[in-house]
């Protein structure tokens, strides 16, 4: 695999701004190139190239998807660049397929490699005699009942395949020599592989089980060829938000996108000839919607036998620490928020602190009243456990839960439907405005007086995700900070919109307006001669206002470095224009997902002047106008210093994970240097300045970086 990225086309680079949909492939790029890390596990090397694979069925599924929608509208243009749709979907398509090409090749190196040490992926007829006879009892015990095989003929048409779906069509001849085709459809809920006995780990894949048993369905029968296949269909939904019955209204809208138009059909190389024209004539495709795979249908499936893998062959594995300084008050969260605020960083520190806050909210007489949003996390985590708790011992209990959160929809109507019937009450945002933030509120007695706690998070509360993104969890009880979020939560459940908030920002209201006036500070701070500088960490830069702004910044002489894992539609170090601009990306073990936001503010870049700010939001309009975002100032010395010299520190250092945005729009992997720095590595073995807890004072005493 090259160290260079190189999916964005030659006619990008005389623009002000790069392709969105092409830089969000180049990410996905990004992390396919990790899977030829040589100093990784195999088995993380395979992981690498399974979530490459899913991330790209998504980007089909929504945004090649969105455009395809428009062209059948009748879109001559992109709404948001007026370049040509048709141009767009071609270069979009085509670069799609490249990654595509890319994940084949990839998984076929990792595989033999992964065959050397011992796993295997075998066909029936490389397999002992009895080792098939246990294979044929186990695919007619665990298998055979689940198929459902289609012959195909007036009486029986092309059955209909959900997305995400994959069958296996195949071309006999009966006794007769009667030429038939039918089709075998994978159920849903069947693994992609079967695991045979022993203490190696040997695999056949399904598909090759029902080819070599296929005379349990079609006895005498003689196949002549066969495939797979697989689909994928637009996953946008169309809802009304003015709807009486919003979750019922949900509830269709999942139904009807499992039956969304095809957008893409992944074939076998073996079904390239009239079978690819018999399936485009029956879903009605084009020939730019199909992919020739040269290996298997269906990669994001090898996810299944990672696990199964020699630990030898998979990372080490490391156990998230508890936060010291909740540890110092005996694991009093309440206790340990008041005397300081916190700031804790996953997966590096546990998750299990924002759950032990709820917890003990819940049990805690004194506690009168709980506010949570819930953006994605699951009806049975214990996020989900202590709030129904809390509601069964008579709290007040407000759940703000977004049903809009892709993919996770159906999850969430049923942790609504619990919530409910525990007595909390559940609201589901405000329609037209996807509710982002990541906020929990506290409301407790003490002293005959009410005082809040709040936690404000840059991630979802899902204690699994929790464990793979690297996100930001801070614990305040600051007056002003929990009057604000009540402001927000008011908001949410009265549709008042918040005014004179004393230290937060908000989207849709203030954020983008703020982040404007922010960036104008320091260009009058550089024109008058005094320090300036912008340091971000965020997941995508597509906002067009935004970037001119940082250009009018760059062009003031104003530097900015941006650590961006996904897209970026900023073109940096362009003479004239960016030439202060530099663009960084770090792709590795944990996903990126924490956003900080800093501003010189007439000091030297990490320096006790600077003004920072943690927040749920990218730097893209649909989190900045159409969602409900918050930005969250951090005040406190441990804090500021964990989140800028500790967070930020490791991120600009970082040279294992992290590659340049170059101004063509390719990415080159940064050279590791003689002395190489991981980030993650960092924070795997030292704990953060709240982590710490009373040590933290020494700590800060000799600064990071």
């Amino acid at each position: 695999m090259s160290q260079t990225s190189v999916l964005i086309a030659p006619h990008e680079t005389d623009k002000l701004l790069f392709d969105r949909e092409l830089s969000w492939l180049s990410f996905n790029e990004r992390v396919l190139a990790t899977a030829h890390d040589e100093t990784i596990p195999l088995g993380e090397q395979l992981r690498f190239v399974s979530i490459s694979s899913d991330n790209l069925d998504e980007f089909y599924m929504v945004r090649l998807a969105g455009m395809l929608q428009l062209s059948a509208r009748g879109f001559r243009t992109l709404p948001e660049t007026d370049d040509r749709l048709d141009e767009a979907l071609k270069r979009t398509s085509d670069a799609a397929n490249h990654l595509r090409r890319q994940q084949d090749d990839g998984l076929a190196i990792i595989l033999k490699k992964l065959s050397s040490s011992g796993l295997a992926l075998l066909s029936p007829d490389q397999m002992s005699e009895d080792e098939q006879d246990w294979l044929r009892i186990w695919y007619s015990e665990n298998i055979l009942p689940l198929l459902a095989p289609t012959t195909l003929d007036p009486a029986h048409p092309f059955p209909f395949i959900h997305n995400r779906g994959k069958g296996v069509l195949i071309d006999m001849l009966t006794h007769d020599e009667t030429a038939v085709r039918a089709v075998i459809l994978m159920p849903e809920n069947l693994d992609r592989f079967i695991q045979l006995p022993g203490a190696v780990p040997r695999f056949v894949a399904v598909e090759a089980a029902i080819l070599e048993f296929i005379d349990l369905i079609y006895p005498g029968y003689q196949v002549e060829a066969w495939g797979m296949f697989r689909v994928l269909r637009d996953s946008e939904m169309e809802i009304d938000d003015e709807a009486e019955d919003l979750v019922s209204q949900f509830e269709n809208a999942l139904r009807a996108r499992r039956r969304g138009d095809v957008v893409s059909l992944v074939l076998s190389e073996t079904l390239a000839g009239s079978a690819k024209t018999f399936l485009m004539r029956e879903m009605s495709l084009t020939q730019d919607q199909i992919y020739i795979a040269s290996g298997y249908v269906g990669i994001g499936d090898f996810s299944q036998i990672i696990g199964t893998l020699p630990k030898s062959e998979l990372y080490s594995p490391f156990t998230a620490r508890f936060p010291q300084r909740v540890l110092d008050f005996k694991g009093d969260c309440f206790a340990a928020i008041r005397n300081k605020d916190i700031l804790v960083h996953h997966p590096y520190e546990s998750f299990d602190v924002v759950v032990r806050f709820l917890q003990q909210a819940a049990a805690d007489p004194n506690v009168l009243a709980i506010r949570q949003t819930l953006y994605r996390t699951t009806p049975k985590s214990p996020i989900a456990i202590a709030l129904i708790a809390a509601a069964e011992a008579g709290k007040s209990v407000t759940a703000i839960i977004e049903l809009k959160a892709r993919f996770d929809e159906e999850n969430n109507i049923q942790l609504a439907r619990s919530l409910e019937r525990a007595g909390a009450h559940v609201a589901y945002g405000l329609g037209d405005l996807k509710v982002h933030s990541k906020l929990s509120m506290v409301v407790r007695r003490e002293e005959g007086k009410l005082v809040s706690y709040t936690h404000c998070g840059t991630g979802n509360y899902h204690p699994q995700t929790a464990k793979t993104y690297t996100d930001l969890s801070f614990f305040t009880c600051d007056k002003d900070i929990c009057e604000d979020v009540w402001r927000v939560f008011n908001f949410l459940t009265s549709h008042v919109q918040p005014k004179d908030l004393k230290k937060l920002v908000i989207s849709p209201h203030d954020s983008h307006r703020f982040l404007m006036n922010m960036v104008d500070k320091e260009i009058a701070n550089a024109k008058a001669g005094r320090p300036s500088g912008v340091l971000i960490k965020c997941n995508a830069i597509v906002d067009e206002q935004l970037i001119k702004k940082f250009y009018e910044a760059s062009q003031a002489g104003v530097k900015i470095h941006l650590i961006v894992r996904g897209i970026c539609c900023l073109r940096p170090n362009v003479k004239g224009l960016s030439e202060t601009i530099t663009v960084t990306s770090i792709v590795g073990r944990y996903l990126e997902h924490g956003r900080i936001y800093v501003f010189a503010n007439g000091g030297e870049m990490m320096g006790s002047e600077n003004l920072i700010y943690m927040a749920s939001a990218d730097l893209m309009p649909r989190n900045l106008f159409y969602r409900v975002e918050t930005f969250i100032p951090l005040e406190n010395e441990t804090v500021r210093a964990q989140a800028l010299e500790q967070v930020m520190g490791a991120g600009l250092r970082d040279t294992l994970n992290s590659w340049t945005l170059n101004s063509d729009g390719s990415y080159s992997k940064v050279e590791s240097g003689a002395t190489p720095f991981s980030s993650h590595h960092y924070f795997m073995k030292n704990p953060s300045l709240s982590g710490q807890g009373s040590l933290a004072d020494n700590i800060l005493k000799n600064r990071m970086f």
